[in-house]
């Protein structure tokens, strides 16, 4: 087994494998410690992760700092909560990337993984269609399956030709620092004022993380003179700058300026990928190291499995699926936590009313915790109720919330038509294609059969009767939008020998050549949809 990426996502996993009876090698381009983007924070069920594999105990000793209370803050609603006993079996932790990936290499390497750090993969060795190994600079690793880890940048993904989808768009930047001299309190904070969002709350050594993240339309300001820009946005919430005041700043100003909410493709012959590799989502609910774990956990099962009932393929497909089913929910709670400002009254209703109920504001950190699924929470009965009293109490609220509406079923059909990939599509598309094809030639030989070699006859008999012209001229112009939507669409997404699918409607019919370009255009975007995403 070969594990690429060293981090929240594959040391773990390398981990859990070679616990498992595995050998492993474990490769990572960084040398430990090293930073990383992250919120630091794991939900209890990542914890608890941390807590079967056996790392836990060392983590805490090391001084990762608990989180046991919880405020969410947003322009119209204040959620508030305690993590009593019995909630959750751990509570959140928090810890900086710097110290928690190298007690999670140095776990992996005490599970007995050959752990190689400053090692680079450059390349997967093939065989047949399937991936057997990764090469390493001047060495070629074999390996019964290569599982990429390694982040967003994925060198995995890229080389696997792991197709992305369900894409959600940046809409922020994220800025963060650490403080010195801010008392402990085990207090995360969660904001979104105005146009800003917030993450903050005490991590490891003594220190307090603070992020700040801006709209993409502040982008370019915002970089111009970060320091500046930083402290006005700590100020812009009183709270956290009254927290934040007499304290100290610890290092510079830290900025991920460039991402985007995906899922890849999760497996193939030979390879699957982990943790952001394999989905990324907006950061701004602090899900994404406890999915890393989580996901890692069911990984290992299904690997596990596979080598036990000799389909590993198999095995994976079902992880893959699962993983999806899993997470798709919160990808998009995470999109619609971090978006751009707008003005949402509904919204911002729908919270006041959990945070008016205990046991719904339970249920909200269950959610996070992934216990219970955004839809379960957020009910059409829910939604029905505040908006009736927004429309009771607010009545000049009305127009923003139709429009708040009219946005969400934008974005909810948007996202419908964002599918996962599926050969089954391809396949089938491939069927039509040979279909169109074999139909109208035979057709043809037919008439040439009865009639003989008399093509003026047959092309005169297009147009002997009203019904028969108007079909003509319905598939003549349905061929020119199909030209111009083609040309158009290679525009965006170019892929080779788009250009047959031309001659083959003239020289066939549309029959042939439609379903011949989606074809192709389906066959492009699973091998090289990753470097256009």
């Amino acid at each position: 087994m070969v594990v690429v990426g060293g981090r929240c996502a594959g040391a773990p996993l390398a981990t859990m494998l070679a616990q498992r009876g595995m050998r492993v090698c474990l490769l990572d381009k960084a040398r430990f410690p090293s930073e990383t983007l992250s919120t630091h924070v794991i939900q209890p069920c990542g914890v608890g992760v941390l807590d079967r594999i056996g790392l836990l105990d060392g983590i805490l000793a090391a001084g990762a700092a608990p989180l046991t209370r919880f405020t969410f803050v947003s322009d119209g609603a204040r959620m508030e909560a305690t993590v009593e006993g019995g909630l959750f079996e751990h509570p959140s932790i928090s810890m900086r990337r710097l110290v928690l990936d190298r007690l999670l290499v140095d776990g992996a390497a005490v599970a007995g993984v050959d752990v190689r750090t400053g090692t680079r993969v450059t390349g997967l060795l093939w065989e047949n269609g399937r991936v057997t190994g990764a090469v390493a600079g001047e060495k070629r690793i074999a390996a019964r399956l290569v599982v990429g880890a390694d982040g967003r940048g994925s060198t995995v993904a890229e080389l696997a030709g792991a197709r992305k989808y369900r894409l959600a768009p940046q809409e922020r930047i994220f800025a963060w620092a650490y403080f010195e001299g801010v008392e402990p309190d085990g207090h995360l904070r969660l904001g979104s004022l105005g146009d800003l969002t917030y993450v903050a709350g005490p991590t490891d050594s003594g220190l307090y993380l603070a992020a700040a993240c801006p709209p993409m339309k502040d982008r370019e300001s915002f970089l111009a003179d970060r320091e500046a820009s930083y402290a006005a946005a700590l100020a812009a919430w009183p709270e956290l700058s009254g927290l934040l005041a007499g304290t100290r700043r610890s290092g510079p100003v830290r900025v991920m300026a460039n991402w985007h909410g995906y899922f890849r493709q999760p497996a193939g012959p030979g390879w699957v990928l982990a943790g952001d590799a394999g989905n990324f989502k907006d950061p701004s609910p602090a899900q994404g190291m406890a999915d890393a774990l989580r996901q890692g956990e069911r990984l290992a099962d299904s690997i596990a499995a596979g080598f036990r009932v000799g389909d590993l393929d198999a095995c994976l497909r079902r992880w893959g699926r699962w993983r999806d089913k899993d997470g798709r929910e919160m990808h998009w709670f995470a999109a619609d936590m971090g978006a751009a400002p707008k003005k949402r009254p509904l919204a911002d209703q729908i919270l006041r009313d959990i945070a008016a109920d205990r046991e719904d504001t339970r249920r909200f950190l269950r959610m996070l915790n992934h216990e219970i699924r955004p839809s379960r929470l957020f009910t059409p009965v829910r939604v029905a109720r505040a908006a009736a009293r927004v429309a009771r109490r607010e009545p000049r609220q009305l127009p923003a919330m139709l429009k708040e509406g009219v946005r969400e079923v934008q974005k909810a059909s948007q996202r419908v038509a964002q599918r996962p990939p599926d050969r089954v599509t391809e396949r089938l598309l491939l069927a039509l294609t040979v279909i169109g094809f074999v139909v109208p030639n035979l057709c043809v030989l037919l008439f040439l059969g009865e009639e003989g070699l008399d093509t003026g006859g047959y092309f005169s008999l297009w147009f002997t009767s009203t019904p028969s012209t108007q079909l003509v001229l319905d598939l003549a112009i349905a061929a020119l939008a199909f030209f111009a939507w083609v040309l158009a669409e290679v525009r965006r997404a170019p892929f080779a020998r788009w250009w047959v699918c031309i001659p083959a409607t003239f020289l066939v019919g549309l029959c042939f050549g439609l379903p011949l370009f989606l074809w192709m255009r389906e066959r492009a975007l699973w091998k090289h949809a990753p470097g256009r995403a």
